[in-house]
């Protein structure tokens, strides 16, 4: 553990002004918290705060945050408060304490849950004060460097998980390459230990092969550097496994074919040599094709920024050059803790490098759920990129497989809710076209235009999706508070009253809802029906009014009949619940199957149904096939004549294309109403600009009679084709 005086004096090497006062009593009181708490490993807890003040201090940051360091913990795990800290600490220390700290101590449910509600309260904390994410992987690599002191498999790769799926990339936003490579190596060491494995083994036999090599071709390619005049620093080194693990999963290439296992950095004085040097190398060695990036050109969106280019170097072997200055160097290692200044409270988070972080905020405006939130914020992070300009050459970077949508979301949310088309490269083209490297997109809008939910089936940024999702839920609200006032109006009206704001009002906790708007739309969504308000409200009409019983449904109107309505959600049963089908048991169940909707005339067959009885299809029913190897389940059953044309009411279904044009349902719905039927549903299936498809369910007595009116719907102008259902 480190010492005090050593931590002062680590601070103090290169912050001389750094306050050694406050450094002292947050070391004391730290440890007094935690006092004796231990760690998995046995150790004092107060070893792990100190280790995370000690990587802070490697990375050169102000005092607050290794005061930070010091006390992470304090909230979560001691009898501290927020207050205590502020007044002991100051209210910046107190504020990125509490940001740091966990919510170990709400009530939540699952592991799933809890990892989004504290990545939720970690991007809040850190879009005003990045620091919170510093300490974060501080906090998070010391714990990852002690992780084999966990006893309990699950927990060790519940943790490595995470930190794979959510810290490792956090890390990499925000340049910090060194801690990303760290937390990636270990993680992996704990999720794929064999895997990991076997690319050490097959490192391990290429080192000792040519244990010389990388000394032999930093040589060469000083001297190369040398022979056109340039001075530079050379230094090798091999991938890291998990880097080569991924490129061999991701590029579905064996060991041998990685054409960069051997990196070389080169260091120049200026960006002028940078170029100086690659025109020199690629003047010596042969290039490999599609390996050149420039990274100063076109900066990475955490700030990085470097020459790559993979080549057939020295000895034959195939290497990845990056060429950089040493600013760029410290930029690539440290990132963003590079770049802070002390006097200044460090880099502000309106930075061009932090717009992920201005992206993830919001995510966290639309989204309704930490769990959302947490499923938007990977999409957001963990996918390959790809650079592309507006009209004015700003540079967006996207997720690879990003379309126009994306980019018109990413350029402003109101930009992308009124998106209609895009220009890509001077070209308009659909909306889901996927975007590539340098294409510059001309989005067009429309105030009239608002986001299509056909739209989330190819969006990938997670700031599209939640907009997208959000704006769908909005929708569905209106409508199903539209709809629940309708039905509450009626119920309310069959008993003589009025709808009042202050009666909803007054029922509105009964149902556990947070406004009346809130219960309007529970009705409208068929989750709590209009009576049960009603009787809410008036509590003394629990009962149907009087005289409701000599209500007839309509139904049973039309055959003069007072049976009672058919299983399976359809008319038709005869007076008394008597179905006049032959072959059955007295006192069956019977239930019409939907997916043929069977009618007297029909030719049937009855198939046994566990729990249910005996379902009725029709004999080219297609869902009888599934029954084949059943034989057993088989009912041979027909319809008793006094159902063939006795009265009764049953459903049956057409497929209609009728022409786009005035009066053309109008026109459906009088025939059918002229030969006796009723219209129960309508289902618009597909539209284009000349026809609708629908379904429709008629109310029919016999097939007889579904045949009639689908003759008259055949000759009917505006109705261009008419078949029966069978689904």
């Amino acid at each position: 553990m480190i010492r005090q005086f050593e931590l002062v004096e680590r601070v103090q090497s290169y912050d001389p002004d750094a306050d050694e006062d406050i450094l002292n009593r947050a070391y004391v009181y730290g440890l007094k918290k935690h006092g004796n708490q231990l760690r998995a490993s046995g150790d004092p807890y107060f070893s792990h705060p100190v280790e995370v003040a000690g990587l802070l201090a490697e990375m050169r940051l102000d005092t607050d945050s290794i005061v930070t360091g010091l006390l992470h913990d304090t909230l979560e795990d001691t009898d501290a408060t927020r207050d205590e800290i502020a007044s002991l600490f100051g209210e910046d220390v107190a504020r990125l304490v509490d940001g740091v700290t966990k919510l170990s101590r709400l009530e939540i449910q699952s592991e799933s849950t809890k990892e989004a509600e504290n990545l939720r309260k970690l991007v809040l904390a850190m879009s005003s004060d990045i620091r919170v994410l510093l300490v974060k992987l501080a906090d998070r690599l010391h714990n990852m460097r002690t992780l084999h002191h966990i006893k309990e498999p699950a927990r060790r790769r519940r943790i490595a998980r995470e930190t794979m799926d959510l810290y490792a990339p956090l890390a990499s936003r925000i340049g910090m390459e060194k801690v990303k490579r760290e937390l990636e190596e270990l993680a992996f060491a704990e999720l794929n230990p064999d895997g990991r494995a076997s690319v050490l083994a097959r490192q391990g036999y290429l080192r000792e092969r040519g244990d010389k090599l990388v000394p032999q071709i930093e040589v060469e390619l000083v001297r190369t550097l040398k022979e056109g005049g340039l001075e530079a620093q050379v230094s090798g080194r091999e991938k890291t496994p998990y880097s080569i693990w991924r490129k061999m999963q991701t590029k579905n290439v064996s060991f041998e074919q990685l054409s960069d296992i051997m990196a070389f950095r080169i260091i120049v004085a200026d960006v002028a040599q940078c170029y100086q040097a690659l025109g020199l190398l690629h003047g010596r060695y042969q290039v490999l094709p599609q390996r050149f990036k420039d990274y100063i050109s076109v900066p990475k969106p955490n700030g990085y920024r470097s020459l790559h280019s993979g080549v057939i170097g020295p000895l034959g072997q195939r290497i990845e050059i990056q060429i950089r200055t040493e600013e760029m160097q410290d930029q690539a290692e440290r990132g963003v803790a590079s770049h802070w200044i002390y006097k200044q409270g460090g880099p502000s988070t309106d930075a061009p490098q932090y717009a992920w972080l201005r992206s993830l905020m919001d995510i966290l405006d639309k989204a309704p759920n930490a769990e959302e939130f947490l499923e938007h914020t990977k999409l957001e992070m963990f996918q390959d990129q790809v650079f592309c300009f507006t009209p004015k050459g700003k540079l967006i970077a996207l997720p690879r497989g990003a379309t126009p949508i994306d980019f018109a979301y990413a350029v402003h949310s109101q930009v992308g809710d009124t998106c209609v088309g895009a220009k890509i490269n001077g070209r308009m083209l659909p909306l889901r076209t996927q975007l590539s490297n340098g294409d510059q997109v001309d989005i067009i809008t429309s105030k009239a235009q608002t986001p299509s939910p056909t739209w989330e089936r190819f969006v990938v940024t997670g700031k599209a999706k939640a907009a997208i999702r959000r704006f769908i839920r909005t929708r569905q609200r209106e409508q199903y508070i539209q709809l629940g006032k309708s039905l509450l109006d009626k119920a309310f009206h069959e008993e003589g009253y009025e709808v009042t704001e202050k009666g909803l009002e007054g029922v509105r906790l009964n149902f556990k809802q947070a406004s009346t708007d809130d219960l309007i739309a529970t009705v409208g969504a068929g989750l709590v029906g209009a009576r049960e308000v009603l009787t809410a409200v008036y509590p003394g009409l629990k009962q149907p009014r009087k005289g409701s019983a000599d209500v007839v449904p309509i139904s049973r109107a039309r055959t003069g009949k007072s049976g009672k309505a058919g299983e399976g959600g359809r008319a038709g049963k005869l007076d008394g619940e008597q179905i006049a089908i032959r072959g059955l048991i007295p006192g069956m169940a019977v239930h019409f199957a939907r997916c043929c909707h069977p009618l007297p005339g029909d030719r049937i067959v009855g198939i046994i149904t566990t729990g249910k009885g005996v379902t009725i299809h029709t004999i080219d029913c297609a869902t009888l096939e599934s029954f084949s190897e059943a034989p057993e389940r088989w009912i041979d059953v027909g319809w008793d004549s006094v159902s063939e044309g006795g009265g009764g009411v049953y459903t049956g279904r057409l497929k209609i294309t009728v022409a786009n044009q005035p009066g053309s349902l109008s026109s459906l719905s009088t025939v059918i109403a002229r030969h006796e039927g009723n219209i129960s549903n309508l289902r618009i299936v597909n539209r284009s600009m000349d026809f609708f498809d629908m379904v429709i369910d008629v109310e029919v007595s016999d097939v007889k009679h579904l045949a009639d009116i689908t003759a008259a719907l055949r000759a009917t102008p505006a109705i261009n084709a008419v078949e029966r259902a069978r689904n």
